[in-house]
């Protein structure tokens, strides 16, 4: 007789799949440090934003620390990445500065759309992960807290305040979706 209490093992998702994860969270993180580099080439130099400019290090010193780790993953598990991180890293870096040309609550309107896209991604990623696969899952977790701390300092820095707030979030978060999608793959 068959013990029909206790359900089957859920398979994890396959080695290419993971190694899809991977290509595209070391293009984000990439791409978000490049954003931050964009945003402190224009605080950086403009007198009264040192603040902004220091906060904005921070966040970007968090984002380096996920793309070393991702770094690290595509290297000890043969992954190459993504053949467009040369046109993520402009343009992360052309968003960023854009912004931050903007105002200082535009380029914190840029975090947060950012960073909820990212969060989201991060969420479905752990979920799909199985239990093979306990030590990625929870990295991706953590990173994915950071991501919701970045997020969330933003909005209390008044990205909610910037004008054309939901239009700049939708095409951003829109800009983040495709770039996750293609950069699985190529």
């Amino acid at each position: 007789m068959t013990d029909t209490t206790t359900s089957p093992r859920r398979p994890g998702p396959t080695a290419q799949r993971i190694a899809e994860m991977l290509r595209v969270d070391h293009a984000g993180e990439y791409g978000a440090v490049n954003i931050y580099r964009g945003q402190r080439a224009v605080f950086d130099k403009l007198p009264g934003k040192e603040r902004t400019a220091a906060l904005l290090k921070e966040m970007e010193e968090g984002e380096y620390k996920h793309q070393a780790a991702f770094d690290d993953l595509l290297l000890s598990r043969g992954v190459r990445p993504t053949l467009l991180a040369p046109i993520w890293n402009a343009a992360g870096f052309a968003l960023g500065a854009g912004t931050a040309l903007m105002g200082e609550k535009a380029a914190m309107a840029c975090t947060s759309a950012v960073e909820a896209v990212i969060e989201g991604h991060y969420k479905e990623q752990a979920d799909e992960l199985g239990e093979d696969e306990a030590d990625l899952k929870a990295m991706i977790l953590e990173f994915r807290e950071d991501e919701l701390e970045h997020h969330d300092t933003a909005i209390e820095e008044g990205a909610e305040e910037a004008p054309a707030y939901g239009l700049m979030k939708r095409v951003i978060g829109a800009g983040c979706a495709v770039a996750i999608k293609i950069s699985e793959k190529i």
